[in-house]
């Protein structure tokens, strides 16, 4: 039986973030901290975007979406994490390393253009404000968020096929806390030139076309803001946009510098801890980011609370929100 068809029945090894047991604990109840706070701020906001009528807009459609898509793509790459702290490694099978490589694949491409769709709907918001809900219908934003899951599938249907047809017989050892396509590139004894162009093909659509539409976006909305009359106006619009513009260079500049290098480029210590940044402190930092500093959030937040201690009869929650000035 050739080493391929072998290592297809086997499992795979990941080695997590650290070898060292005093460190081990630390970071369980680090990353167990982390991702309660995320799904918290990715649930919470929404929940509070689902059930307040205020917020049903599409800038808030998009912003749902995008909470939903940093849950899961936070618990996919954790949920193996944890098991890792406590011995040091742990096995993942091989349909469960196929599984994890291509929901991860789906929701990082997904983000791609996820967040171009929310720069394109600030460019209408802030350049086209008359038009601007004729133009960003509900049926528009229902066909750029499926647009944008539909290339994520088809993407993931390709690396994932292309990546898991190799033979594995190198080595079952994955440097990594989770199955991902470079670090498994490591260990065929295939020829993977075919899959590194299809990744670098890949990853430069993503990027030039998501990011060229974010630019073209925000380069008119720049304009546009220049041009407004009151220094109100242009606060209020360029605070929203800031957020959306902090969040994309996050995701942005982390992602670009793991996926768009040669493979011969993946260093295992290094590359995890920037593969930590975009897949387990990103989606914590996003609700944040949009939330702190958006009054229509802030207060429909406070609104609900209101409305949930009124139910319960909670005082303490009623004395909570601080009186207007």
């Amino acid at each position: 039986m050739e080493a391929g068809n072998t290592s297809m029945l086997s499992d795979f090894i990941l080695t997590g973030l650290t070898d060292d047991p005093q460190l081990q604990p630390i970071l369980f109840a680090l990353f167990l901290f982390i991702y309660a706070v995320t799904m918290v701020g990715n649930l919470g906001l929404l929940t509070l975007i689902v059930v307040s009528p205020r917020l049903h807009t599409p800038m808030y459609f998009f912003l749902s979406n995008l909470s939903f898509l940093d849950f899961c793509y936070s618990s996919v790459t954790v949920s193996k994490m944890w098991m890792g702290f406590f011995s040091g490694y742990q096995t993942i099978s091989f349909y469960g390393c196929m599984a994890q490589t291509s929901l991860f694949v789906i929701f990082c491409v997904t983000e791609f253009f996820l967040l171009a769709s929310m720069a394109y709907d600030r460019y209408v918001a802030v350049c086209n404000p008359l038009l601007y809900h004729s133009v960003m219908s509900p049926k528009l934003c229902l066909q750029l968020v499926a647009a944008s899951y539909a290339v994520g599938l088809v993407e993931a249907v390709l690396l994932s096929g292309a990546t898991f047809s190799l033979n594995f017989c190198h080595s079952h050892v994955i440097t990594h806390y989770f199955c991902d396509i470079l670090p498994l590139l490591k260990l065929s004894c295939s020829d993977t030139h075919v899959l590194q162009v299809l990744l670098f093909v890949c990853g430069s659509f993503n990027v030039s076309v998501s990011l060229a539409i974010v630019l073209v976006s925000y380069i008119c909305v720049f304009f546009a803001i220049i041009r407004m009359p009151s220094n109100q106006g242009k606060q209020k619009t360029f605070s929203t946009c800031a957020s959306h513009l902090t969040a994309v260079s996050l995701y942005y500049g982390t992602t670009v510098f793991i996926y768009l290098r040669p493979s011969s480029e993946y260093l295992g210590g290094r590359d995890r801890l920037v593969s930590v940044f975009y897949t387990v402190v990103i989606p914590m930092l996003n609700p944040m980011i949009y939330s702190l500093r958006n009054k229509d959030v802030k207060e429909t937040f406070w609104n609900v609370l209101d409305k949930v201690s009124r139910f319960y009869s909670l005082p303490i929650l009623k004395v909570a929100r601080c009186p207007k000035q």
